[in-house]
């Protein structure tokens, strides 16, 4: 068996536009969604993911209130313009690109971003009302783990489900996500991790598997039964000296191993990557809606 490629670009594409006619109806009404985003230091992968967002909300239609630091900004500082943005009511969503500098207190900083106003869904208040069932801004990326399934007409409801991985930012929420008593999730879910004796024996029983352990070939074919969903989580770099840059970006999954026994699968890049800043989108012009009163 070969499998299918769940294209994440292609869904992005699609859920993009969709957002931009959902933009346009707003701005027809005079509301236009903003997202404010804070970039502290000069960290290139950071740096590379706020420009992709920038361009992201213009192509959408939002506005873009782009803040960049220098490295040696203080927590005040940081704390104040936090502050200004909440009280800004042309800021939808305010993002905070991780990680600070080591001199900055993130947890002070991400507790201080309004709840309503939290489009990475990283703030207590939005994990809580998540894990009970309440209406939330879910965290970027397993949402659109989420979306991907969904999208590829993946029953979840039912499924035997393992995610490998027992993240903040991607395994827990996406865990709880998928046993809700919603649309998509009534699912059974396994959270395996580091701990786990044999982790093999549960991912042979999963319909669905969630890799997101950030470490190459974690899952390897010999654990995945034949015509499974595998959503890679992971990016890795390993050395290439073929490659210009001298290293390529991996999964979390041994992918043409995998692929031969798998129905779908994520590629990595191209798969769960571009879901992450278009449910971000998804977040600020649902923020966007809440702030005006629009269903």
């Amino acid at each position: 068996m070969a499998a299918t490629i769940i294209d994440g670009k292609q869904v992005a594409a699609d859920m993009r536009a969709e957002l931009k006619l959902d933009v346009a109806a707003l701005r027809d009404q005079g509301i236009v969604p903003g997202l404010g985003v804070v970039l502290v230091g000069e960290d290139p992968a950071s740096q590379s993911y706020v420009k992709a967002k920038e361009r992201a909300c213009e192509e959408a239609g939002i506005y873009s209130d782009d803040n960049r630091l220098p490295a040696d900004t203080s927590q005040s500082a940081l704390m104040e313009l936090v502050a200004k943005m909440n009280a800004d009511p042309k800021i939808n969503g305010i993002l905070v690109q991780l990680p600070l500098p080591k001199h900055l207190d993130e947890s002070a900083v991400l507790l201080a971003i309004d709840p309503d106003k939290d489009v990475d869904g990283f703030h207590p208040m939005n994990v809580g009302k998540m894990v009970v069932g309440e209406k939330a801004f879910l965290p970027c990326t397993p949402h659109g783990c989420i979306q991907l399934l969904q999208r590829s007409g993946v029953q979840i409801e039912g499924a035997n489900v393992v995610v490998v991985g027992r993240s903040n930012i991607v395994g827990k929420p996406v865990a709880n996500m998928l046993i809700q008593k919603a649309a998509t999730g009534n699912a059974t879910v396994t959270v395996c991790h580091t701990r786990t004796k044999d982790l093999a024996y549960h991912t042979l029983q999963a319909d669905i598997i969630i890799a997101a352990a950030g470490r190459p070939n974690t899952v390897t074919a010999d654990m995945v039964k034949d015509g499974a969903v595998v959503i890679d989580v992971g990016v890795n770099r390993v050395e290439d000296a073929s490659r210009k840059r001298g290293y390529r970006l991996v999964g979390d999954v041994d992918f043409e191993a995998v692929a031969e026994k798998a129905s779908l699968i994520t590629p990595v890049p191209g798969g769960v990557g571009p879901m992450t800043i278009t449910m971000l989108l998804f977040n600020t012009v649902e923020s966007a809606r809440r702030a005006h009163g629009v269903a």
